[in-house]
Order: structure tokens, then C-alpha cells, then sequence
């Protein structure tokens, strides 16, 4: 069978050099026209098997590969590529990580190998930037072979050692990694192809590497099939001129102007029928072409186009696009399948909210690892109803919103500040997580303090020999606080349970005070007890803490003075109710 050119999806830490390596692939300024020089959208590129005979010359030493060429998806990060999804995996057939040679993986570096890692996507690593290692002499246009040859023993260590604490990082994630030329089995290996983008050094290398092991390992996956097309949706957007634009990734079969397709949303599939189809010319890119898009009447996998629709209103990114067929009844069905959110929720949870369907997923399965609960999961941006839902809930500690990669609308963000609601938002989904634990310990920490000022605290006082001040009505007497702490009103019981009385008053020196804490030496006057009788010298006496706030207590953290008091307390009353507290 024919064989369909693989999908690579580029994916890195910004500004590690995606962009500026495809340039250099296709020889292009996108990364000099995009704002702030970062990835803002999808793009697709085709590089022709005959372009990637040119850039790689000798390196191919007569090789000839039967995949038309190579798919290249730039993505403006991670989130992008799990939002790229067939049928809950991966979209790409191999992914290209980039990493600086001279600052390592990054944040977004380990979430994309975790990624990878969970959709089972084999990936080769370029090390980029190698020109920027001290001493490096400047060469062009050079494979990598060419280009160590240049440079002193020196460089060559320094370069070498780089590349082993990458490897050593990789490991830590999971993986064994090598110099490309020094492996001799890539299905256990990770590739490593030191490169620079910038002076168009080792990206030869890299493409060698691509269609050789397309070739190798994915001969199966890539064989062509000219049935009723199938493809991912990556965006939808307004075009000028065109209207509401869906950018598809074409992984299957052929697309026609005039096709019936279902396209996914939020709820019942989107069937309509294709108007245009237009595909950036190779080399050129689906998402800032240098040249106008070919208007073209069938496209076949694999492929990025751009398709207009009679009707794309509600189609989200992640889900799917496929043509009818002669059973449109089952691709409908197939279709709402994919595209429905397939997502454990609880009545515990929080809400969360992202940019498509592969991103929420992702999302949730670290959410889930995390051990966080999710009452509600959808995608798009931020509505009205997602913050009434939130505020709704009862709990403030689940009183929250998450976005991923997602903003909040002007209604919706005026019903936060009305309601005094936090949104919690990222393009990373670890750091997202994080974010919303570091909330999470501050809300905790917020509600305890409240609590603290409420609830009857835990404590524990001695009372100290010759500081008997009056025997009765009130005893005063004077007491040192083991554990916790002691407020004026709280009532005291002896350790058989017995109740003595009541705080009256605390005086700390010439001043009288509220509360008192542990380590303090004061004297209190308390009404009811005799000394002597109910009280004497040398007595522990325990603060009396209502079942209700007991119940509370526990929940709550406390240092081992104050646990341990509480604990002695449940004792105490546990002689009297045996499931008191509890």
C-alpha cells in the first residue's frame, strides 16, 4: 500500500527555538513575524520528500524513503499538542522535542515528555542552540558530522557534557538518552540531535533521523487508505474575506468540497457540507502563509487545511471532522462519542474549564493523579454559568475555578468580582495544580484562623504552688499554660471530668487579657471552685471543649502539645459517652 507522510508534531519550552527550527527547515521568517517572537497558533507545514533529499544530500548516502514527505504541526506549547487527539491519543505519529542545549528541560519540557510518556509517542530531541556554547566557532548550512569538526577538543567536552546532564534529567523522567549517531537501538534510546536553528547546523540530521524512522517503525500506522476522511480539528476562527475557518489535520482518507462531514461540539454533532478547502503550498505554513492558500477541490492524508463549512457554529477544538460516507448514521454516532467529555466527576469536586477537548482530559488525569476531585468539566472560556455553578457550591475550600489556557468572558468577570470568586488559570497544567494546592493551603489556612478565633481551642494549665491569691468566690490562683491556649468565659475540668468552674478573668501582670497561650505564667480568677477542695496546687485542669468543636478540632492542624490535650480530653469524656466526638 501507499504510504501517507507522518505527522510531527515540534513541541518545547517557549522560546527554546520551535519555530526558528522550522524556519530553518523551510526556509521562512515565521518566528521574526509572530508577536514577541512566540508561537501564538497552530501551524502545519509540508516538507516534500524531494526537499528533504536537498537539505540532507550525502547524509542519506543513496537512501530512498517511500513516504511523500514529512507533516510538521508547530505548536505554541504543550497544551497544544494534547489538544491535537485521535480517539483519546495522540494526533502525531512522532514528536520533536526541542531543548536548549544550554539551559536544560524546563517547566514545559518534563510536562511534554510526561505527555508523550502517557500517550505512548515516540519523540527524537533536538538540543538547540549549540552555537551559544562558549568558544563555539561560528559555521552555516553544516550537518552536525561537519560541524564538531570545526570546533576545539575544548567545545567538543563542553558540548559532550551538556548533552550527559541532559541524559542524566531524561533519565529522571523515565527515559535512557543518547547522541543520535551513538545509538544503535532507537526503540530503547531517545535520540539526541544537538543543532542550532539559527545557523541551519544539524537540521539535516534531524530530518534524516525523521524519515528513518518513520520509515523503520511506523510503516503500518502511515499506510494509506482513500476511504471517507477523517482529521482533528486544531482551531476555529474568523478569517477576513472567508468567515469562520475550521483548521484541520487530515489523518485519514480524502476530503472533497461539496463532502457531508460531522464535526464536533459540546453536544450533538455539527453536520454540514464543505465549501473550500484550501491548503498552504509546501514549505508554507497553515498559519501565516508567505503565499496565498491553493483553493483546492480534494485533499488526502495526511494533510493541514484549512475548511470552510456552510454552518460552524459551536464546533470545538480536539474533536473530530469526518466525512459521512455511505453510513452516516454510525460516523453521527462516532463522532458524539470521541467528542463527548469522558470524565470522572464527583459532588466533592471543583470546576475546571479548558481550551479543547484533548487539553480538559489531560487536565482531569492530572487532576486525578493529584488526588483532586472535579464537580464539573467543560471546554471554552469562562461563562456566567461556570461562576453561579462555582459560587453555588457549599464548601469554600471547592468554592474555585481552574482554566486552562482559557479566559474569562466580560459578564462572567464581573460576576467574579461580584461574587468574590477566585479563577485560577495557566498554560501549564502541573503549574495550574500547583497553584490551586498553594490556594488550597491558604484557604485552609484562612478558614482555620477563623475558626481558631470561634471554636473552644484546646488547652492546658498547671496550677503553680504558692500562688494561691484568694481560696474562693473567685479562687484566684496562679497557673502556667502547658499546651494550647486558655480565653476569660471558657469553663475548666479537673482530669476525672469533673467541671470546677468558669474563667472569670486573666491577669498577665498589672494587665488583664483575654487569652492567654502556651509557655505563659498568669493568674486566673475562676468561679465555683474552692482551693482545696474542688482545686488544689500541683492540678492539671483542661479547657471544657464543646462535642461540637471537638468534632471540628480534629479536622483542623495542630501542633503535638494541642493534639495531644485534645486527645486527653476525648479520653476524658469517653468515660461518660463512650462515642463522644465523634
Amino acid at each position: 500500500m501507499a504510504i501517507r507522510q507522518p505527522i510531527v508534531s515540534v513541541l518545547g519550552h517557549v522560546d527554546h527555538g520551535k519555530t526558528t527550527l522550522l524556519d530553518a527547515v523551510r526556509g521562512s521568517t515565521v518566528a521574526a513575524r509572530e508577536a514577541g517572537g512566540i508561537t501564538q497558533h497552530i501551524g502545519a507545514t509540508e516538507v516534500p520528500i524531494k526537499v528533504v533529499h536537498e537539505i540532507c544530500g550525502e547524509l542519506l548516502n543513496g537512501k530512498s524513503f517511500v513516504a511523500p514527505g514529512l507533516l510538521f504541526i508547530d505548536t505554541p506549547g504543550h497544551q497544544s499538542f494534547i489538544a491535537m487527539r485521535n480517539r483519546g491519543g495522540s494526533l502525531a505519529d512522532i514528536a520533536v522535542l526541542v531543548i536548549d542545549v544550554n539551559e536544560g528541560p524546563k517547566p514545559q519540557t518534563i510536562e511534554s515528555i510526561r505527555i508523550l510518556k502517557q500517550y505512548k509517542t515516540p519523540f527524537v530531541i533536538v538540543l538547540n542552540k549549540i552555537d551559544l556554547v562558549p568558544g563555539w566557532r561560528k559555521v552555516l548550512n553544516m550537518d552536525l558530522k561537519a560541524a564538531l569538526k570545526e570546533q576545539s577538543s575544548t567545545v567538543n567536552d563542553l558540548l559532550d557534557q551538556r548533552i550527559y546532564n541532559i541524559a542524566g534529567k531524561l533519565y529522571e523522567q523515565g527515559f535512557s538518552a543518547d547522541r543520535y549517531d551513538r545509538i544503535s537501538d532507537f526503540t530503547k534510546t531517545v535520540a539526541l540531535i544537538p543543532a542550532s536553528a539559527k545557523a541551519n547546523v544539524g537540521v539535516s540530521d534531524l530530518l534524516m533521523m525523521l524519515v528513518g524512522l518513520a520509515q523503520k517503525f511506523l510503516d503500518e500506522q502511515l499506510q494509506k487508505e482513500d476511504g471517507p476522511g477523517e482529521g482533528t480539528i486544531l482551531e476555529v476562527k474568523e478569517e477576513r474575506g472567508l468567515g469562520t475557518t475550521v483548521d484541520v489535520i487530515l489523518f485519514k482518507g480524502k476530503l472533497r468540497v461539496g463532502d457531508q462531514v460531522a464535526l464536533g461540539t459540546r453536544g450533538q454533532p455539527k453536520v454540514t457540507k464543505i465549501k473550500a478547502i484550501l491548503k498552504p503550498k509546501p514549505l508554507d505554513e497553515i498559519r501565516d502563509p508567505r503565499e496565498r492558500f491553493d483553493l483546492m477541490s480534494e485533499v488526502t492524508a495526511a494533510s493541514g487545511v484549512k475548511v470552510v463549512c456552510q454552518d460552524s457554529e459551536g464546533v470545538v477544538a480536539g474533536a473530530p471532522i469526518r466525512v459521512l460516507g455511505d453510513d452516516p448514521a454510525q460516523v453521527i454516532a462516532d463522532v458524539a462519542e470521541e467528542s463527548a467529555i469522558s470524565i470522572e466527576t464527583s459532588e466533592d469536586g471543583i470546576i475546571i474549564k479548558a481550551d479543547a477537548i484533548g487539553s480538559l482530559e489531560a487536565l482531569a488525569f492530572e487532576a486525578k493523579q493529584a488526588g483532586i476531585l472535579i464537580k464539573r468539566a467543560d471546554v471554552g472560556d469562562v461563562t456566567r454559568r461556570d461562576v453561579v455553578d462555582a459560587a453555588t457550591i457549599n464548601d469554600p475550600k471547592r468554592r474555585v475555578l481552574l482554566g486552562f489556557n482559557v479566559s474569562v468572558i466580560p459578564e462572567a468577570k464581573e460576576e467574579l468580582e461580584a461574587r468574590k470568586l477566585d479563577f485560577i488559570s495557566s498554560n501549564i497544567i502541573y503549574r495550574l495544580l500547583d497553584d490551586y494546592k498553594a490556594w488550597l493551603a491558604k484557604k485552609t489556612c484562612e478558614m482555620e484562623s477563623c475558626s481558631r478565633s470561634e471554636l473552644c481551642y484546646p488547652g492546658k494549665v498547671l496550677l503553680l504552688p504558692d500562688c494561691v491569691f484568694r481560696a474562693s468566690k473567685p479562687a484566684i490562683v496562679g497557673v502556667r499554660v502547658l499546651a494550647g491556649r486558655v480565653k476569660a468565659g471558657q469553663k475548666l475540668i479537673r482530669e476525672d471530668g469533673l467541671e470546677v468552674g468558669r474563667i472569670k478573668s486573666i491577669r498577665s501582670g498589672e494587665e488583664t487579657v483575654g487569652e492567654t497561650i502556651q509557655g505563659k505564667e498568669v493568674a486566673l480568677a475562676i468561679e465555683g471552685p474552692t482551693v482545696g477542695r474542688q482545686i488544689n496546687v500541683g492540678d492539671a485542669l483542661y479547657v471544657d471543649i464543646p462535642e461540637g468543636d471537638a468534632r471540628c478540632l480534629t479536622t483542623m492542624k495542630l501542633n503535638q502539645d494541642e493534639r495531644e490535650v485534645l486527645d486527653r480530653i476525648f479520653a476524658i469524656k469517653a468515660k461518660e459517652k463512650k462515642f463522644w466526638g465523634k
